[in-house]
């Protein structure tokens, strides 16, 4: 159960701000709740108790600054064009915060990996980290984002731009090529997603 000082007034509207909805204490010792998927936060005259599934979803957005993540991508396709899925994985000093795959039904690869790198910095901004590291095994997907190659396919320009705004929510940010082996976890993910749904 972590427990986060800092000012109860000051946690709550960093809350507020993200969206999480927040009500009165149960008891008169609590100054507040607020609840976000499974998590329960509760504020004391100094402190905020975080407890459930997975605190990590508030405890986050109640660090002073939001902290710093590893956001790992993978998407792939079996046909190319034919079905594909993807995989994400966010990873700080504890380990893994958060991980997902998904079926994201017929697309290319290069589609697939896209789609992946999205709902990973969609996750990363859900869980209110300032700064990220993202890294993929897809050399095209780091290179045009960076902008270093064309994205001539219209779809995948449509993509790019969508990444880029996405990128612009963070203090920080990187992104880089690693090879497959460090990119394990995110490609079992969207190996699975499509494997569970065959």
């Amino acid at each position: 159960m972590p427990t986060i000082d800092c000012d109860p007034a000051t946690a709550r509207a960093r809350l507020a701000d993200a969206g999480v909805r927040i009500e009165e204490g149960n008891t008169a010792h609590e100054r507040w709740r607020a609840e976000r998927e499974g998590s329960v936060a509760v504020a004391y005259d100094d402190k905020v108790v975080v407890q459930g599934s997975d605190p990590t979803r508030l405890t986050t957005l109640l660090s002073e600054g939001g902290g710093r993540a590893h956001v790992y991508f993978d998407g792939g396709s079996r046909g190319n064009p034919g079905p594909a899925g993807v995989g994400w994985c966010l990873v700080t000093a504890d380990g893994i915060v958060a991980e997902g795959g998904e079926r994201i039904g017929r697309a290319t690869n290069n589609q697939a990996e896209y789609a992946a790198l999205i709902r990973a910095l969609e996750a990363a901004d859900e869980y209110g980290f300032d700064e990220i590291d993202v890294r993929g095994d897809s050399q095209l997907i780091v290179k045009q984002v960076r902008g270093e190659w064309n994205a001539n396919d219209p779809e995948l320009r449509e993509k790019r731009v969508r990444v880029r705004e996405l990128l612009e929510r963070f203090d920080r940010w990187s992104i880089g090529h690693v090879p497959r082996e460090i990119n394990e976890r995110a490609d079992e993910l969207a190996n699975e997603a499509l494997d569970d749904a065959n």
